[in-house]
């Protein structure tokens, strides 16, 4: 139940329709309710059921009141008018008239309640929508590494249309068809009390077979949605790493493994449909079951004149009661579909419920500008218990260059994951200025940061939309600067459509070479007061690596820079190098100081010179 109340706080901004649809609703009850009570007169009519004389009484038009008894004595007292003008076969056609008038009315109000609730779901799903994209996109690095990206785009898509197809189409069976009910049973009981009584009896037993169906369909919707997010994962990850699939052969175990699931998924939906399928049916027998029963114990009262109900009531009251059975199956079916939009809701809420082990403090503080220094006061940095880094201390000042060397696996890119505090460290401190990182705001200090990755991470958009990203009010011109500074330009222009030309899924249309120039030419364009380039180069062929080496050299100069370089002969420059190997600084120097020494970064220039 918690779960339903929060998916309807959705709606809590769109309160403003509600009493809109309500009435709407309403007046399509009411006139709905009136098509079937005007049976009685028109069957009076046709069975010459009632006299001139018993009509006198509502010769006079009656003072208005908002009741019952007036519309009744209004409706009889032109029913009077017309019986005496036109005779039997007038009084038939105004009967007529009135229902056609009256599911006229009924159908234009149930049209334009639908209207109003088709506005406010579209609204909930967006709200819902909007709400776990923000969630997601807020979450800290170290979350995605832990959660299957499948799974995740399965919470974002099929749960939420989940939640749109059971749960919020359910707002409909919240209001309008109990009222229904409701009022039809109001009627009933007007109509004849023992029948009514006789019928209430029997609906607790219906309500316990349905909800026991509910209870069991509960556990197998969250197996069918866990097991859809698998496939989305399985279909992300293959496509993704289709190249590799090939390559190995590997196409027959994929499709094993996706067989598999979709099998497993297929059997657990055709057990929800046994179970979802059996609401419906018996909700009717139940209640065609009812009716019989009152045929027969109602039948026999009015046969033995023992009943208040004249024939041509009892008929009204059976037809009257059928149309009860159509709201209680659609909430039967309600009840049945709305676990499956509870099992997806659970998995949504499971992500916007979890917590940024990354965000800002209370008393963030803003940064604006870079001064001085960065500083790593004794840096260690756990994931989960094993250790990626120990013990590091170093100061960049402003203006210089500080490099990061060593073998692979030895914490030099997650060093410079901590800078933008994409991770915190779990011992330690990192400072700008002299202050420490938590005391900022994360988005000031990330403004002050430019980042160019070993894997350049491109969207499939425009050359241009790809330098600009994230930067509002671009000129071509300052664009095209940046892409002239990465070497970037001469490619671009030759392009289909030059800047405007899109580029692909992670930029596929173009090669490793040119999709790591664009990357860089998007930090270019940033112009960030600290530079981070975690092996830019690596990615490039001789050729370019060149001319994307001679473009950051007069990138770097006077600027802020912390570089990882798999070649040591792109930071040779460098105003320090730090050796990290296991997660520790095992050497540190210039250049020419480390070759002098003699240790690792010797041996590993020496390697690379062979």
């Amino acid at each position: 139940m918690n779960t339903y109340l929060r998916i309807l706080a959705y709606a809590r901004p769109y309160r403003r329709y509600f009493p809109t649809y309500i009435s709407y609703a309403l007046l399509a009850i009411v006139f709905g309710l009136l098509n079937f009570t005007l049976l009685k007169p028109l069957f009076d009519v046709i069975f010459e059921q009632v006299g001139k004389d018993e009509l006198q009484v509502y010769a006079n038009k009656p003072d208005f009141s908002f009741s019952v008894n007036y519309f009744m004595h209004l409706f009889n007292h032109y029913f009077l008018q017309v019986a005496d003008t036109y005779g039997r076969f007038g009084t038939l056609a105004y009967v007529c008239i009135i229902i056609v008038i009256s599911v006229f009315l009924s159908n234009l109000f149930a049209y334009l309640s639908g209207v109003v609730l088709a506005k406010v779901r579209a609204d909930i799903i967006q709200g819902m929508r909007v709400h776990i994209f923000d969630a997601v996109s807020n979450m800290h690095l170290g979350y995605f590494s832990d959660e299957r990206k499948g799974d995740l785009i399965s919470k974002m898509t099929n749960d939420i249309q989940e939640v749109e197809n059971s749960i919020v189409q359910s707002l409909r069976v919240i209001f309008k068809e109990p009222v229904t009910i409701i009022l039809y049973f109001g009627v009933l009981f007007f109509m004849s009390y023992q029948l009514t009584l006789f019928t209430i009896l029997l609906i607790p037993v219906s309500g316990a077979i349905i909800g026991y169906i509910t209870k069991k369909l509960r556990k197998k919707a969250e197996q069918s949605q866990e097991s859809l997010g698998r496939i989305v994962n399985i279909l992300d990850e293959t496509i993704g790493g289709m190249r590799v699939v090939k390559a190995f052969g590997a196409r027959k175990f994929v499709q094993d493994k996706f067989e598999s699931e979709t099998n497993y998924y297929a059997r657990v939906n055709v057990s929800m449909a046994r179970k979802n399928e059996l609401a419906s049916p018996i909700s009717q027998f139940l209640g065609v079951s009812v009716v019989a029963g009152i045929l027969l114990y109602g039948g026999n009262l009015v046969l033995n004149n023992t009943s208040s109900l004249s024939a041509s009531e009892f008929i009204a009251y059976i037809i009257l009661f059928t149309q009860v059975l159509n709201p209680a199956k659609e909430i039967s079916r309600a009840l049945s579909s709305i676990q499956r939009g509870l099992a997806s809701a659970r998995r949504i809420f499971a992500v916007v419920d979890t917590k940024p082990l990354i965000e800002d403090g209370p008393d963030a503080k803003s940064l604006n500008v870079f001064t001085d220094s960065v500083v790593f006061d004794n840096v260690a940095f756990a994931y989960q218990e094993a250790a990626v880094l120990n013990n590091i201390n170093f100061e960049l000042k402003k203006g210089r260059t500080i490099a990061l060397v060593g073998p692979s696996g030895g914490g030099k890119s997650t060093l410079a994951d901590l800078l933008p505090r994409f991770y915190d460290p779990t011992k330690g401190e990192i400072k700008i200025d002299g202050v420490g990182l938590s005391t900022y705001k994360i988005g000031d200090v990330r403004k002050l940061m430019g980042i160019v990755t070993q894997e350049s991470i491109l969207f499939n958009d425009s050359v241009f939309n790809n330098i600009a990203f994230g930067m509002e009010g671009v000129s071509l011109e300052k664009v095209q600067e940046a892409a002239k500074i990465a070497n970037a330009h001469d490619f671009i222009m030759d392009l289909e459509q030059g800047y405007e030309t899109n580029i692909g899924e992670r930029g596929g249309k173009l090669s490793g070479g040119q999709r790591q120039r664009v990357s860089i030419a998007r930090a270019v364009l940033k112009n960030p007061e600290i530079l981070i380039l975690d092996e830019a180069t690596s990615a490039l062929d001789s050729a370019s690596e060149r001319l994307v080496q001679e473009a950051l050299s007069n990138l770097m100069q006077n600027r802020t820079s912390l570089v990882i370089a798999h070649r040591l002969s792109t930071i040779q420059h460098a105003d320090e190098i730090l050796v990290i190997e296991g997660g520790s600084i095992v050497e540190r120097g210039s250049h020419e100081e480390l070759i002098q020494k003699g240790g690792l970064y010797n041996k590993l220039s020496q390697m690379q010179s062979v």
